[in-house]
């Protein structure tokens, strides 16, 4: 397929990084087969041509988006396919359908988290469920927040995938003035990396709302990209030996540490700040009209550590505070004697 010729993408999801996404491609020229399970917000697309709950100032072009509740319809229609739900609801999607409607499609990753259901990333979990070929998977993460790209703000994505005449077909297709993207063949570095970062982000959250300084978060974030460059390491020795390593150098690794930890764009961040102000996790969660995509990965990551034999002691003390109630003041009080 001619790179720069018009695609037709399925996109899955309707909440602020899926709407960056329909708005990133709709002004590129591709046309957008949007699947949005709430009724009412699609309607609301349809009729006034925005997103009325994400975003709300990006506007779309109606005749370059197709708008429907039947996710079986998205599927059958499209041969590149865009997941971009929540990681806690991403299982439930993938199997509400016929499980052979999924083979033989690019399968283009917009999620940062481990599918709480089976502890695995998106491609592991398509291997087993469907022996899916992971030659038509490709993963995009950052460091990109979708508030910016809807203000249009110069932002990088970076899309990894082991095809790679797909891999960069798929970041083309997203390239313009205000998005700039790469590629390389670090599928699971870059998406681990994406999940971790949001965990640290919530501890970032914590210790801003407890008023430890800039002094302190800078220390706490280097500690945080040692602790993910020796995870990563050590998985890829256990468990990926043959495939390439990650290259620690680019963006999606230390740039999207950073934005997801100091940005108050990042909801990761947030909830954090809402933990460490004194809220439960319940309320905090509660009061949030978006998925913090770091709680479930603090609960997935200790068990994929813990299979592993690979220790991820800042992430462990976040999943404390986060699934089992330690006080967030009394977590870092242990925590800031361990830091270097």
């Amino acid at each position: 397929m001619n790179d720069n010729a018009p695609r037709t993408f399925g996109l899955t999801g309707n909440g602020s990084w899926a709407t960056a996404i329909a708005k990133i491609l709709t002004d590129n020229g591709h046309t957008v087969n949007w699947w949005v399970r709430n009724t009412t917000s699609m309607s609301h697309i349809q009729n006034r041509h925005h997103n009325p709950n994400y975003l709300t100032s990006v506007r779309f072009l109606p005749e370059m988006i197709r708008l429907t509740d039947n996710l079986q319809e998205v599927v059958e229609n499209c041969d590149d396919i865009i997941v971009c739900v929540p990681s806690a609801y991403v299982q439930g999607v993938i199997e509400s359908i016929d499980k052979d409607l999924w083979k033989g499609k690019n399968i283009i990753s917009a999620i940062k988290g481990i599918l709480p259901d089976s502890n695995l990333l998106l491609n592991d979990y398509l291997a087993g469920y469907i022996n899916y070929d992971i030659q038509q998977y490709v993963a995009i993460t950052g460091p990109c927040h979708a508030e910016e790209v809807a203000q249009e703000r110069l932002s990088y994505l970076t899309f990894s995938g082991l095809n790679d005449g797909l891999t960069s077909g798929i970041a083309k297709a997203f390239q313009n003035d205000y998005i700039y993207t790469t590629h390389n063949h670090d599928i699971w570095g870059a998406q681990f990396a994406a999940v971790l970062k949001n965990i640290y982000a919530i501890g970032a959250g914590m210790a801003h709302a407890l008023d430890y300084g800039d002094n302190f978060l800078s220390v706490f974030i280097t500690n945080c990209y040692r602790e993910m460059y020796q995870y990563l390491e050590a998985h890829f020795e256990k468990v990926h030996p043959a495939n390439e390593h990650p290259d620690f150098h680019t963006s999606a690794y230390l740039g999207d540490l950073l934005v997801t930890c100091y940005s108050l764009h990042s909801r990761n961040r947030t909830l954090g700040t809402m933990l460490g102000k004194g809220y439960s996790v319940k309320a905090a969660i509660l009061e949030m009209s978006m998925v913090a995509e770091g709680y479930y990965a603090a609960r997935g990551m200790q068990a994929i550590s813990k299979s592993f034999s690979i220790d991820i002691p800042i992430a462990s003390a976040i999943y404390k505070v986060l699934w089992e109630n330690q006080n967030p003041a009394d977590m870092f009080a242990e925590l800031e004697k361990k830091l270097s």
